[in-house]
């Protein structure tokens, strides 16, 4: 199913993420403020985040965190 957002709504929905990402970051691994910012940031989750197609944007942070974590954890994305 392809949803349909606008510019607007896709970045505002990217941002509302990447905000509780970080929150979580602080909050639940007890990183920095400046630490969190940057893993997330520089995360090749975020990257995909930001790319449309992947569909990451619409799904809940919960399942995006999971994305982010085992990357922290693995070096990988993936896998």
């Amino acid at each position: 199913m392809t949803i349909h957002v606008t510019p607007e709504e896709f970045r505002f929905m990217v941002e509302d993420i990447t905000a509780e990402l970080i929150q979580y970051l602080v909050e639940h691994e007890h990183c920095d403020i400046a630490t969190a910012v940057s893993a997330v940031y520089n995360s090749d989750l975020y990257r995909a985040l930001c790319r449309p197609e992947t569909g990451l944007y619409n799904q809940s942070t919960g399942y995006v965190r999971e994305y982010l974590m085992r990357e922290l954890k693995t070096g990988k994305l993936a896998g």
